[in-house]
Parts: C-alpha cells; sequence; structure tokens
C-alpha cells in the first residue's frame, strides 16, 4: 500500500517565525515549530513504512525539508538571544544611569509633569520672531494658560509655569504640554522646539529600554537631552 499524505513544507513552522511579535512570542514560535516538525516526523515515517518499493520516496525532498526546519529553529534561537540582549543592554543602560536620581534633566518632549505648583520648560527659536505666542494645554489639548511673547530674538529660553491660569486659578497636578507659535518677518514661519525639565526620581526598564521617571512621568533615556540645565536666557 502506498500512502499519498505529502510530506509538510517547513513554511508552515516559517510562518510561525514570522507571526511572532518583538515582545515575547519566540517561545510561542518554538513550540509551534516542535509540534510541526513532530508532525512532518510522523507523517514521513508513516510513508517510508508504506512506500512503493518500486516506487521509493524521493530523499532530496524530505532532505530539504529537515534543512528547512533546521533553519527556522537557528532562526528562533537567533530571534530569543537578540532579545536577550536587548533586555540586559536596556538593564545596563538602567543601572548606569542611576547617579542621576535627584538630578535635573532636560528631555526632547513638550510635556511635563506639573507638580507643587512648578512645571518647567525650555524652548529654542532657531530664528527671530516678531511675534510669538506660548500656549499651555492639559492632558484632553484644552488651552489652559496663554501668553504673548510679542517680538522675540533667536535662542533658547526658559519658562517655568506656576500651574495657574491667566485669571490667577491654580490648576492640579498633572501633564501639560507647551507649544510655541512664531512668524518671522516678511510672513515667513518660525518653527520653535520645546524641551521640558524636571527632576529625575527612579530609573527603570520600560520594553527592553531604560527609562526615567520624572514626576511620575515615564521619559525614555533615548529623550534625553542633557543633565542639570543651565539656560542664560529667560522669557
Amino acid at each position: 500500500m502506498t500512502t499519498t499524505s505529502p510530506i509538510p513544507d517547513a513554511s508552515t513552522a516559517a510562518s510561525v517565525v514570522g507571526s511572532a511579535t518583538p515582545t515575547g512570542s519566540t517561545a510561542n514560535a518554538a513550540t509551534g515549530l516542535t509540534q510541526n516538525f513532530n508532525t512532518f516526523l510522523t507523517l514521513l515515517t508513516t510513508q517510508l513504512q508504506n512506500q512503493d518499493p518500486l516506487s521509493p520516496l524521493d530523499t532530496n525532498q524530505f532532505t530539504q525539508q529537515l534543512v528547512s526546519f533546521s533553519e527556522v529553529e537557528q532562526q528562533i534561537n537567533t530571534n530569543s538571544n537578540l532579545q536577550q540582549l536587548i533586555t540586559l543592554q536596556g538593564a545596563g543602560e538602567s543601572i548606569a544611569a542611576l547617579p542621576l536620581v535627584g538630578q535635573n534633566i532636560e528631555y526632547s518632549s513638550a510635556t511635563a509633569p506639573l507638580a507643587n505648583g512648578k512645571a518647567n520648560f525650555s524652548y529654542t527659536l532657531p530664528s527671530a520672531a516678531t511675534g510669538a505666542t506660548l500656549t499651555v494645554t492639559d492632558a484632553n489639548n484644552a488651552p489652559v494658560f496663554q501668553q504673548n511673547l510679542g517680538a522675540t530674538a533667536a535662542g533658547t529660553y526658559a519658562f517655568n509655569w506656576n500651574g495657574q491660569t491667566a485669571t490667577g486659578v491654580q490648576l492640579p497636578d498633572g501633564n501639560y504640554t507647551l507649544s510655541i507659535q512664531a512668524a518671522g518677518a516678511n510672513n515667513t514661519t518660525v518653527t520653535p522646539t520645546v524641551d521640558s525639565i524636571g527632576a529625575v526620581s527612579a530609573v527603570g526598564v520600560q520594553n527592553g529600554a531604560a527609562s526615567f521617571t520624572v514626576g511620575g512621568m515615564s521619559i525614555p533615556m533615548s529623550e534625553l537631552v542633557t543633565v542639570n540645565p543651565k539656560l542664560t536666557q529667560t522669557n
């Protein structure tokens, strides 16, 4: 008797690897590969036992399948090792950043935490502005404070907000975002950059990368601009 069951293709296992997410399904991919490989061996053994002696199974076919499974297994192992290296790197960066706890840092985000009536920002005008407006919005993107800066020279400025509206109402602690709208000479547009300043209360690892905790906010280490910033101009 000759069976007609086809030898399973290793592409099934490869698809398991391809669908694996970077955040931890390497184990699932390895399990899927094992299951597919066991099924492959079962069907292969059945075919060998029941093959037609006058028309034996093509050895090249299942040899290629074994090689394919081996390649997929190596890919899974490589992904697992890389994930471990990324995790170790994030932990190492976090440990190296421990001396920054308690220090002020400037980070490339326009959102800063308001705590105890203080939120600190800095902004840079790449060129002189004939007119500029500063706006603070809350977590719902609603404007809570606005100030007309007028004509402003190019440079970097500090903005230390006391958490109050223009009418003197004290707003609750939370995350607030600063934006600057500026115009240059001859109706040109000036595009400022905005950073935030805050004290580091903790360091940790988030999604495999080192991060700072500033006023309850998690700041990726990649957003670090400078430590203990000193701004010579204020506005």
